[in-house]
């Protein structure tokens, strides 16, 4: 006999046991938003998972771009040269389980690391715009960094 003290069905207890499933997270994009009602789009807003978008239109292109980008967890990081606005055109991508400082120069070069003296960074990762930071400050999206070497 099997007593389970929590909502659970024959699948998840199978998957327990097995240990063999792999659930990877999705997103349902509903097209053809131009065609029903505000009424029927409010309900669909409140669907987990699921973006309403109209390709013909280009509608709600924007959430959709958020939404891929929230459930691939990755992070964006600007760089900004010394004495040069940050360039907002081309972020360097890192997985949003690898956000150190650390992370970030070895994906810009291996080397890099060896020449680091401090990092100023600006966004939600510091208290203060800019902020003196290490090799082993966590970044958060869309902050701005500039590395200065030894």
């Amino acid at each position: 006999d099997v007593t389970l003290r929590s909502d659970a069905t024959a699948d998840d207890l199978i998957d327990v046991v097995e240990g063999n499933r792999v659930y990877i997270p999705c997103i349902y994009v509903l097209n053809k938003i131009d065609q029903i009602s505000i009424e029927e789009l409010d309900i669909i807003y409140k669907v987990p998972h699921c973006v309403p978008i109209s390709a013909h239109h280009r509608w709600n292109f924007d959430d959709l771009l958020e939404k891929i980008w929230d459930y691939l967890k990755l992070v964006r990081i600007y760089t900004k040269p010394k004495g040069q606005l940050p360039d907002y055109t081309s972020p360097v991508v890192l997985p949003y389980s690898r956000t150190t400082v650390e992370d970030f120069c070895m994906k810009i070069h291996k080397n890099l690391i060896k020449e680091f003296k401090y990092a100023l960074v600006w966004g939600l990762s510091v208290k203060h715009n800019p902020q003196k930071v290490g090799k082993d400050h966590t970044l958060e999206d869309e902050d701005v960094i500039q590395i200065v070497k030894k």
